[in-house]
C-alpha cells in the first residue's frame, strides 16, 4: 500500500491522467524530498534564505524594476537551485510561508533603501496560484499589512502572478480585484506557458505581461517563437498593458525585441541577479548619474 501511494504521488506530480508503476527509486526520491522539505522549513524558521535582485531595464538600458528572487544556501547541500526548492514548496504547501517571507523581505528592503536616501524602482515579487487559492489569510490582506508596516507606497510593489493563476475556473478574480484596489502593479508571469483566456486578460485589472524566457531562447532561430512574441506584444499594447521579456541573454535577442516594441527586459545580457550590496551600489550609481 505504501508503494502504491508513492507511485500515486509520482503520477500526480508528473501530470494529469497518468498511471505509474512503483519503482524502487521512488522511495529514495521521496526520502530525499522529505529531508529537503525539513531543511527548507528550518531555513525559513532560522533565516537561512536571502533575496537577490535582478535589474529590469527599458530599451535604453535604464533601470525600471527589480525582480526579487529567493535563494537558499543550505549547510549540507550548499546552494540549492530555485528549480529544486520552489516546486518542492509548491507541492508541500511551504509556498505559503515562503511567499510571505519574500513579500516581507522585499518590502523591508525597499524601505531600507528609501531611508538611505535612495530611490528604488518597483520591486517585483512572485505570487503562486496557491497563495491566491489556499491561503488562510487572503493575499490582499497580507500585502496591505506589509505596505502599511513598512510605510511603502503601493506603486513600489509589483506582484507577478503565474499565468495559470488567473484561469476563471480558479475563482481568484475577486482577490485580484482587491489586490488591484490597493494600488500595486499586477503582472502576468511566464506568459505563453499557461492557459489564460483572452477574456480573463480583458476583464481583470492586469497592468503588465511578462513573456516567458522559453520563447526568448528560441527568438533568433525560430520563426514561430518570434511570431508568438510579436503577437503577445501587440496584444498587450492593444489592451493598454506594459510588457517585459524574461531571459534576454544576447545583444541579438535584445535588438529583435526592441524592433518588436518591447517595453522592458530582464536577463543576463543586462545583469545577473545581484546581492543586496551590489544592487545598492547600482542604485547609488544611478542616482549620482541623474544628479550629474
Amino acid at each position: 500500500m505504501r508503494q502504491a501511494a508513492t507511485a500515486l504521488g509520482q503520477a500526480h506530480d508528473a501530470g494529469q491522467g497518468l498511471v505509474m508503476l512503483y519503482e524502487s527509486g521512488f522511495t529514495e526520491t521521496l526520502r530525499l524530498e522529505l529531508s529537503l522539505e525539513g531543511r527548507l522549513q528550518q531555513a525559513l524558521d532560522s533565516g537561512g534564505l536571502r533575496l537577490v535582485h535582478q535589474p529590469q531595464v527599458d530599451r535604453h538600458g535604464q533601470l525600471i524594476g527589480n525582480a526579487a528572487l529567493a535563494r537558499w544556501r543550505d549547510g549540507e547541500r550548499g546552494e540549492v537551485s530555485p528549480a529544486a526548492f520552489i516546486p518542492l514548496a509548491e507541492r508541500t504547501g511551504l509556498i505559503q510561508s515562503l511567499g510571505r517571507w519574500v513579500l516581507e523581505q522585499a518590502c523591508a528592503q525597499q524601505r531600507r533603501w528609501q531611508l538611505a536616501g535612495l530611490q528604488p524602482p518597483p520591486v517585483a515579487v512572485n505570487v503562486s496560484p496557491r497563495q491566491l487559492l489556499a491561503a488562510v489569510t487572503p493575499m490582499s490582506t497580507l500585502v496591505a499589512a506589509a505596505l502599511e508596516r513598512h510605510g511603502l507606497a503601493p506603486d513600489l510593489l509589483e506582484l507577478e502572478i503565474t499565468e495559470s493563476g488567473i484561469l476563471p475556473i480558479t475563482g481568484v478574480s475577486g482577490e485580484i480585484e482587491r489586490l488591484a484596489a490597493l494600488g500595486v502593479t499586477l503582472a502576468i508571469d511566464d506568459f505563453g506557458t499557461g492557459y489564460s483566456s483572452l477574456e480573463s486578460l480583458h476583464r481583470l485589472p492586469i497592468n503588465k505581461l511578462k513573456i516567458d524566457q522559453n520563447f526568448t531562447a528560441n527568438l533568433t532561430t525560430s520563426a514561430s517563437a518570434r511570431a508568438i512574441v510579436r503577437t503577445a506584444l501587440t496584444m498587450a499594447r492593444e489592451l493598454g498593458m506594459q510588457t517585459l521579456v524574461e531571459g534576454v541573454e544576447t545583444a541579438e535577442q535584445a535588438a529583435l525585441l526592441e524592433g518588436l516594441g518591447c517595453d522592458g527586459y530582464q536577463g543576463y545580457h543586462f545583469s545577473r541577479p545581484l546581492e543586496v550590496e551590489a544592487f545598492t551600489a547600482l542604485l547609488v550609481q544611478r542616482q549620482q548619474g541623474s544628479a550629474g
